[in-house]
């Protein structure tokens, strides 16, 4: 209960903290534009990285949306909120919340933000590098070192989220130099990766609790010698992290092409530095999800109890269906490629 108690705390706290200085940041988007449509403000914002109150409209109204998808440094709430809350609340956490916070940047950066022909795009695009290098960092690093499951995919979350927003910044830099096509392609990256992600992580979610209504613990080392009791659990745990991983022929390589392809195709040097740092993490991404592979593979038992995990119905059809898509995305990507493609 105490730990519950904390973690809504510190989601009420920072929630009412970002949320007011987003609603500050559009107040004064309305008084130098003197409009609340998206398509009014994006022609009225020209030059606008030379009018710094502008420029610091548009960091304040992004400080709300990077506090719903977790971005650093305002992520602190996602570990003990994730810990704290019931497993299934953090599922719809980490995947309803951080959708829903990326529909909107898209809709206010693409759409209210970009400027005519692009022209506004520099006022933004370092804030978003800066969030996505920082995100993707911080994140996987910490990840390295947790040994609770939850507390891992919750900091794995954030790097995914660094991960997400490698797009905005490419179409930023894209855009602020006129490639309004690859703003667009850019942008539906971000789409591809937010379908992709949903698939996997609720999948990974999934996984959790049916492990842990036996073991009625988050730790890593629960998972030892799952394949040995449960070993249809093991093979679709293996998926969901191997593909978080972003290992092929699963959905998440995907994901990840699609948002290398983004930053490369901006071709400025800010760009190609930041696909580096993508590279990079993405590296020490698999360090902690294959430590869980290798718990379930090649630890022994970590209980005494052998027989079958007893998976609910409507757990197992969730495993399935993410696993379907995980599957089916990673060999037939063009079902997601069309939808990014549609969107923009």
């Amino acid at each position: 209960m105490g730990s519950s108690n904390e973690a809504g705390v510190k989601y009420y706290l920072i929630g009412v903290l970002s949320s007011a200085l987003m609603l500050y940041g559009m107040s004064l988007i309305f008084g130098a534009t003197g409009t609340t449509r998206l398509s009014e403000i994006s022609a009225q914002l020209t030059n606008a990285s030379d009018r710094p109150l502008v420029t610091v409209a548009i960091f304040l109204s992004l400080v709300g949306f990077a506090f719903k998808v977790s971005a650093v440094p305002f992520h602190f709430w996602a570990p003990d909120t994730y810990e704290g809350a019931p497993t299934p609340v953090t599922a719809f956490l980490s995947v309803a919340s951080k959708a829903g916070g990326f529909v909107a940047l898209i809709n206010i950066v693409y759409f209210g933000f970009l400027g005519p022909n692009g022209s506004a795009a520099s006022a933004w695009w370092p804030v978003l590098w800066i969030l996505a290098a920082a995100s993707m960092t911080l994140g996987n690093l910490v990840a390295l070192r947790q040994t609770n499951i939850v507390r891992m995919l919750a900091y794995s979350s954030v790097a995914q989220g660094g991960f997400m927003l490698v797009p905005f910044a490419a179409a930023g830099i894209a855009a602020s130099e006129g490639h309004l096509g690859v703003a667009a392609t850019a942008m539906s990256a971000v789409v591809i990766y937010l379908l992709v992600y949903g698939a996997m992580n609720l999948g990974a979610f999934a996984v959790v609790i049916a492990v842990a209504r036996r073991t009625r613990t988050a730790a890593i080392t629960s998972y030892g010698g799952l394949f040995q009791t449960s070993p249809g659990l093991a093979v679709m745990m293996t998926a969901f992290m191997a593909s978080l991983a972003g290992i092929p022929p699963l959905a998440g390589w995907f994901a990840k092409f699609a948002m290398f392809r983004a930053i490369v195709d901006a071709g400025s040097g800010w760009a190609i530095g930041l696909a580096v740092v993508a590279a990079v993490n993405s590296v020490i991404a698999f360090v902690y999800y294959f430590r869980v592979i290798v718990q379930m593979w090649f630890q022994p038992v970590a209980t005494e109890e052998r027989s079958p995990i007893q998976i609910p119905q409507p757990l197992a059809v969730a495993i399935g269906l993410s696993a379907l898509v995980v599957v089916v995305v990673g060999v037939y990507p063009q079902l997601f490629a069309k939808v990014g493609e549609v969107a923009f």
